[in-house]
């Protein structure tokens, strides 16, 4: 602080001749201020003067800089700061009480209001070290988390492009297996067509061949030869009609592709390949307890816990889905109690210190701990499917999955709040 000041002071003498030096030396007698070499020829004339150095800057009056900083008014900067309105505890110069001060009646000169003030000036200069320390300490974290954010995003960004390739290389995956069957069908029906095209070839020379051998026997009585011959031709041309009609129907081959839509429509109302979601605080987990929550009588034993609900007696009660139950957990998250409901729980708020809403198909059971013990109360059923609940000041917010309707605790229906237009389902907390 101390060398910002003394950059701000220039030598009186020095600046006389239109040189700029900083000034080491304050005199309080001349009131003015001298650098190294000046201070020589002011000392050889006024010896009996009082000046301080450097190192007694605090003797030393505020410079032109700071003097403006502290008196100019931060609205109008080229007025003083001359009242002071104590209703609004404000600073004032001319304009301001003129523009916005008319009506007050509490208004001082500053040169009376200090009259009946005491400043302690060195809380003041702690203050402020401390609020600029917290200042300097904040702009840390925030470069901090600058820097945390770019490593976020790049390793977001690396997990998204990953993403994509997984996504291309299951498709490729898809590709060569559909090209493999293609080439597969394509291999068949051309070893089917190309064995067609050689009995083609064999029949059609083997009736050539005979044809060529009657031709011959016509002008000849060769009885026991025509015979042969007859029978023979006559076994030919009934296998190639057999053959012939056999095969007619297929002369004609065709591939056909039948895409699997189903793909290109799960994608099409897809809005992005996933939820970016700013997470401002982080969590780390300290240490991890596992408890077991089984009862003889549970007909499944993995359990699906969905909803579970501390009370303010260190009580905990927990839904399990598969068995139909709600369980009463101790403070050591023993099992000590349970009740039956006639569906699967999906979640469960608490109402009052004692008791809980649960929820399963389309009702709402209130379930209370009283002695110990569980003991099922009022409930209510709703037109659409119960999955979350919630309770806020009296009135319960309930989730199909997909819309969130609005409810009073005594189940009237008051307003529908959302519905998601999608296929997603969500939940509430």
């Amino acid at each position: 602080m101390a060398a910002a000041l003394v950059r701000d002071y220039d030598c009186g003498g020095c600046e006389s001749r239109q040189i700029y030096i900083s000034a080491d030396y304050f005199c309080s007698t001349c009131t003015k201020f001298f650098c190294r070499t000046c201070i020589d020829p002011h000392d050889q004339i006024y010896s009996n003067h009082s000046k301080y150095g450097r190192r007694e800057t605090n003797r030393w009056p505020l410079t032109k800089t700071m003097e403006d900083l502290l008196m100019n008014c931060a609205v109008h900067k080229e007025k003083k700061l001359k009242m002071f309105c104590q209703d609004h505890s404000q600073l004032c110069c001319t304009d301001c009480v003129l523009l916005n001060h008319r009506q007050c009646t509490n208004m001082t000169l500053i040169s009376e209001a200090v009259k009946t003030q005491s400043f302690d000036m060195q809380q003041l200069s702690n203050n402020l070290q401390t609020i600029v320390k917290e200042l300097k300490e904040f702009k840390s974290k925030q470069k901090a988390s600058l820097q945390s954010i770019e490593k976020s995003c790049n390793e977001k960004l690396q997990e998204i492009n990953d993403l994509r390739k997984k996504l291309n290389a299951a498709l490729d995956a898809l590709e060569k297996t559909t090209l493999k069957e293609l080439d597969k069908i394509k291999t068949t029906m051309l070893t089917s067509k190309n064995n067609d095209l050689d009995n083609c070839r064999r029949m059609k020379d083997d009736l050539h061949t005979l044809g060529e051998a009657v031709n011959c026997l016509c002008d000849k009585s060769e009885k026991e030869m025509e015979f042969i011959a007859s029978k023979i031709c006559l076994e030919k041309i009934q296998e190639s009609e057999s053959y012939l009609k056999e095969n007619t129907v297929k002369v004609q081959s065709s591939i056909v592709f039948q895409a699997n839509t189903d793909i290109e429509q799960y994608l099409s109302k897809r809005s992005c390949l996933g939820r970016i979601v700013d997470i401002m605080q982080s969590f780390t987990v300290q240490r991890k307890s596992e408890y077991t929550v089984r009862i003889q009588s549970d007909f499944y034993q993995d359990f699906q816990i969905i909803g579970i609900c501390s009370l303010p007696s260190g009580q905990v009660i927990v839904a399990d889905f598969r068995n139909k139950k709600v369980k009463l957990l101790d403070q050591h998250y023993n099992m000590i109690r349970h009740c039956d409901v006639s569906g699967n729980p999906q979640d469960i708020c608490q109402i009052t210190s004692s008791e809980v809403a649960v929820t399963f198909n389309k009702i709402v059971q209130f379930i209370s701990v009283s002695n110990g013990q569980l003991v099922n109360g009022r409930k209510f059923s709703v037109q659409h499917y119960v999955k979350g609940i919630a309770h806020l000041k009296g009135e319960l917010y309930i989730t199909s999955g997909t819309a969130l309707y609005h409810y009073t605790l005594t189940g009237s229906f008051v307003k529908k709040l959302y519905e998601d237009a999608g296929d997603s389902v969500r939940v509430i907390c």
